[in-house]
């Protein structure tokens, strides 16, 4: 870390600065560290939108409810969590009163020498992660971090590099470990899309309701949709409807059936029913659609 303040030693030093200050950074090292209230009781517990060019910081709560908003995404804390905002991120936070927890705050060339030492971006990008059993684990470690800051006892610069180094190799694996996570939720969300396709194609002419394919998926038609919005581009319903139009396309293409032949066999209770459907989805009436042009 403190190669770093070594580089700068003979070039302008960055002028940092924290929420509300107005001074020039309050120390000599490339960190700053404080309670979570020392400054947000200061102004009535919310950290108005802002952002920094120069710093890159961890929000630690400990424990308290929360609401961090970065770069426009709002996650509501109820449980220990640690929040990254990198540098240039538009930020704001609200705390609860009772709030308890830890800001640090790492100039940007700091920052970015340790995502070089760690082969890691965790810092370039805002992310959340909830502590969950790390929580001892977290609580000490920025505890240790607070008490180290605050003093300066012999192999203080040392001390703090260390204790950095360990956080930082925690968040990491955090990152990558959610990564792994999303990645195998996505595969799962295509297997299910998939299998849905499968049944679809076979059970089209019966026109099942959707909660009838996420039953027999195991999930839930919410999900479904969810699913085949983002993964096919279409609500489920949708993907019901456009298999029957293409069927119904075909048969009146390539077969002699008459019109009620086709309704009949693509499962209509009823001609008009299906010329209904027909024309509100192709556009036209299936005789016209028919009909050579």
């Amino acid at each position: 870390m403190w190669a770093v303040i070594e580089q700068l030693r003979d070039k302008p030093v960055p002028v940092f600065r924290l929420y509300g200050e107005t001074s020039v950074w309050p120390t000599p090292d490339l960190i700053h560290c404080e309670s979570i209230a020392s400054r947000s009781r200061l102004h009535d517990w919310e950290i108005r939108p802002h952002r920094h060019g120069d710093l890159v910081q961890l929000l630690y709560v400990q424990s308290g409810a929360a609401e961090l908003e970065v770069e426009g995404r709002v996650t509501s804390i109820r449980e220990a969590s640690l929040q990254v905002t990198p540098a240039l991120a538009v930020h704001g936070f609200r705390f609860a009163e009772d709030v308890q927890g830890w800001v640090l705050s790492m100039g940007l060339p700091l920052a970015e020498q340790l995502g070089r030492l760690l082969e890691s971006s965790v810092l370039e990008q805002p992310g959340c992660f909830v502590v969950g059993e790390g929580r001892r684990h977290l609580d000490s470690l920025f505890e240790s971090i607070d008490s180290e800051y605050a003093q300066q006892s012999p192999g203080r610069d040392l001390m703090l590099q260390s204790l950095l180094n360990v956080l930082l190799v925690w968040l990491s694996r955090q990152a990558l470990a959610q990564s792994r996570a999303e990645t195998s939720q996505q595969d799962r969300g295509v297997e299910h899309v998939q299998a849905f396709a499968r049944l679809l194609e076979r059970d089209f002419r019966l026109h099942r309701p959707i909660e009838h394919y996420a039953a027999a998926l195991g999930i839930s038609a919410a999900h479904l949709n969810a699913l085949c919005r983002r993964l096919a581009g279409q609500s489920a319903l949708q993907m019901i409807h456009q298999r029957l139009l293409l069927e119904a396309k075909r048969q009146l293409v390539y077969t002699t059936q008459t019109i009620q032949q086709v309704s009949d066999d693509l499962g209509f209770s009823e001609p008009a029913y299906f010329s209904r459907f027909f024309k509100r989805f192709a556009g036209m009436s299936p005789r016209a659609f028919r009909e050579p042009r």
